[in-house]
């Protein structure tokens, strides 16, 4: 029965897939009861899920669902769990990339036994029995990795010596610098143009017409007088 709900790349997305199911029956507990879920836990998913629906409309945040793009949710899942990666090293064995602490895929979980063992995967928590196993493994790119967790970790580029790795380093941290020099320089030279203009308009006099003045320059109009009439 939890072969029909498993995802070979994701627990957290066979816990998904569940939900969807539940969601497409109209959220029957019989139907739960049929496939052996527990549907009190289901309902209480259904209030979590509303209680962060109502959180991003006060938030004002834009609803936007991947559909059947799953990758964009491995993507979210590894921003949030970047720190407990785990590397393949043998078979059905991981370690983890920080501390290299071996870890193993707990049977329960999508991954075991699917023939698809994944180089880099992420996992919930760590449970310490005859062996430490990962609960709610998720399968992610290691680019992602570097990506969402710059501070832990980095891609290694193919047949490259430390030293031209350091250099380049160099090489991007300077053309890094001289763009926000010619960056700072635009700004000022923007500033600049700006003041002066200020200046300008501030030193350029304002006229103001009176009535019966004449501006420096204009030549005067003949005063007409009333012709004299002698009796």
């Amino acid at each position: 029965m939890r072969e029909k709900f498993a995802v070979p790349e994701s627990d957290h997305l066979t816990y998904l897939n569940v939900y969807l199911q539940w969601k497409n029956n109209n959220y029957s507990t019989i139907w739960a009861n049929e496939h052996f879920i527990h549907a009190k836990a289901m309902r209480k998913v259904r209030e979590v899920r509303s209680q962060l629906k109502d959180i991003m409309m006060q938030q004002r945040m834009n609803i936007v669902s991947c559909g059947t793009d799953w990758d964009i949710i491995r993507k979210c899942i590894c921003a949030a769990y970047f720190h407990q990666a785990a590397k393949l090293k043998g078979i059905g064995e991981y370690v983890n990339v920080r501390t290299g602490m071996p870890c193993h895929l707990h049977p329960t979980s999508s991954l075991f036994g699917m023939g698809y063992t994944p180089d880099y995967i992420v996992y919930h928590e760590l449970v310490m029995t005859s062996k430490e196993y990962m609960q709610c493994v998720t399968a992610v790119d290691g680019e992602w990795l570097a990506e969402l967790g710059p501070m832990f970790y980095s891609v290694k580029q193919a047949g490259k010596t430390r030293q031209e790795n350091r250099r380049r380093a160099k090489e991007e941290l300077s053309s890094m610098e001289e763009e926000m020099a010619m960056a700072q320089e635009q700004l000022r030279a923007r500033k600049e143009e700006q003041e002066k203009k200020n200046i300008l308009n501030s030193a350029r006099s304002v006229k103001i017409y009176t009535p019966g003045r004449r501006d420096p320059g204009t030549p005067m109009t003949p005063r007409h007088t009333p012709a004299r009439f002698g009796l």
